[in-house]
């Protein structure tokens, strides 16, 4: 392995995955200004995720639509535009 191209900066970080509330404490160098109170009682940096394992649908075997922009809906409304020209 290369000696000096890997980040020497890795701390303890929580993700969360704000779909479903899921949260995991493990070692990371993502920077973030977020921190949040864990279960041990000490407070860590928070990343926030908008999807993960416990989320995605590959996981799951469930078929769960995650509308976090209203990207369906602007496709809708182009859609229907576009339909309307015709």
């Amino acid at each position: 392995m290369k000696k000096g191209i890997h980040p020497d900066s890795y701390r303890f970080v929580v993700f969360k995955d704000v779909s479903n509330d899921y949260a995991f404490l493990t070692r990371s160098t993502a920077e973030t200004k977020d921190t949040i109170k864990w279960e041990d009682g000490n407070e860590y940096p928070l990343v926030k995720l908008e999807i993960s394992s416990t989320s995605h649908p590959y996981f799951t075997g469930k078929m769960k639509l995650i509308d976090t922009a209203g990207r369906v809906d602007k496709f809708r409304t182009r859609y229907e535009k576009a339909k309307a020209k015709k």
